[in-house]
């Protein structure tokens, strides 16, 4: 269900891939990666399809991270390159798409973002009443549902000021007195919109692969790449694969037992290039890699400060192999290169961790608050920004907070501010 939910994007991302060669011109200037209208309509031309229909599909490629931006333009990611051999790529592609739903969509432009944000802060509970009913239900009780549980997220929303107050203070009246009906019209809209139910006569459902998700986050369970027997006989990029589910120490044996398998050149070779690619948890393990690797490593890690993606990953393991406390390596760093690697770092538990470990991430950050953090985030351009909000918007517990993330999710999909 999520390759045929997701076909259309994955046809448009390979004939981009295919198709646009690099430096050629595939896109506005815009920074989102939107396809120019030559482009839309050659593709279009080749694939049979309507100019809107092939920007329809490309949006969900950029929302299930089949493709990734960067700058004024656009590649493809990780996850379009395993389609066809990783099931795993393919559900993590859909499920980024869920978290996504409300980007999916236009929302209402007659209601305020207060108002959508408070529907979208409540809606995992309405998707989990779904997921136990396990059949239609009523929209009129998914309303009911949704009006308690907006109540209850004003209710615990602190929105008294510290110190004497001469009145109470409460909430906008323009956001507590919105009607919910339209909004939770927009919602399952949206959310039919990406597979994860199926709404009309006045019921939704979920679908097979929805109520899976839902089952997913409910439970905090992730789908893990399988550690492949005979790892020593692996390329880097599958060995790393490999040892991603592994404790640290055993997977250091690995590396060693890898290394000792082939010369030290060609290996620390495999490992940068495994390291170039789109998955940044292989970013981060063929780095501890090269830890075991050692001195031999370093000429060819000095040589690669200056690529953008493996800058941060390669100053730390110098600054490490000069002698400093891996403790204060992150000194090495400027502010925008630690944040950029906190958006890759970000990434990669996204991409295989469970919801949790990104919340725990969201505390690793040096920036002293979350609004600071967001304004750097979003000035570095990671290429993942988006993902990495949306789903620490789906994680956080703190509706107030993952209001905010989504937010800033939102403003780096659309460009505004």
């Amino acid at each position: 269900m999520a390759r045929s939910g997701l076909a259309a994007a994955a046809r448009v991302a390979h004939w981009a891939d295919a198709a646009l060669g690099p430096g050629r011109d595939g896109g506005h200037s815009d920074g989102k990666g939107t396809l120019s209208d030559a482009t839309a309509e050659r593709a279009a031309a080749d694939l049979g399809l309507t100019v809107a229909q092939v920007r329809a599909d490309w949006d969900t490629a950029r929302l299930a991270g089949l493709v990734e931006v960067h700058g004024d333009s656009a590649r493809p990611s990780w996850r379009l390159r395993a389609w066809d051999r990783d099931d795993s790529a393919v559900l993590r592609g859909w499920v980024a798409l869920f978290d996504a739903w409300s980007l999916a969509h236009p929302e209402p432009e007659q209601h305020g973002h207060g108002a959508v944000a408070d529907v979208v802060s409540a809606l995992p509970q309405v998707l989990s009443f779904l997921q136990l009913s396990a059949g239609p239900v009523p929209v009129e009780q998914l309303l009911d549902l949704l009006e308690q549980r907006v109540t209850e997220l004003r209710t615990e929303r602190c929105e008294i000021p510290y110190g004497p107050q001469s009145e109470p203070v409460t909430a906008p009246a323009a956001v507590e007195d919105t009607p919910l009906a339209p909004l939770l019209d927009w919602a399952l809209h949206a959310l039919a919109s990406v597979g994860a139910l199926t709404y009309g006569d006045g019921q939704a459902t979920l679908t097979p692969l929805g109520s899976w998700a839902v089952w997913v986050k409910l439970e905090q369970i992730c789908v893990a790449a399988q550690s492949p027997a005979g790892n020593i006989e692996q390329a880097a990029e599958d060995m790393l694969r490999g040892c991603a589910q592994l404790r640290p120490n055993a997977a250091r044996d690995e590396y060693r037992a890898w290394l000792a398998a082939r010369p030290v050149g060609s290996a620390v070779t495999e490992l940068l290039n495994a390291a170039r690619g789109d998955d940044a948890l292989l970013r981060g393990l063929a780095f501890e890699a090269l830890r075991v690797v050692g001195a031999p490593a370093e000429p060819d890690v000095r040589a690669v400060v200056d690529e953008p993606t493996l800058r941060p990953y390669a100053l730390l393991w110098l600054a490490e192999h000069d002698g400093v406390d891996p403790e204060d390596a992150h000194e090495a760093l400027t502010r925008e290169e630690a944040t950029w690697l906190w958006v890759d770092t970000a990434a990669a538990v996204t991409d295989h961790g469970e919801a949790p470990m990104l919340v725990r991430h969201l505390e690793s950050a040096l920036q002293p608050t979350v609004p600071a953090l967001l304004d750097e985030v979003r000035a570095v351009g990671h290429p993942r920004t988006v993902q990495v909000l949306v789903a620490l918007a789906a994680a956080h517990p703190d509706p107030a907070l993952a209001k905010a993330v989504r937010r800033a999710a939102f403003q780096v999909h659309t460009g505004g501010s």
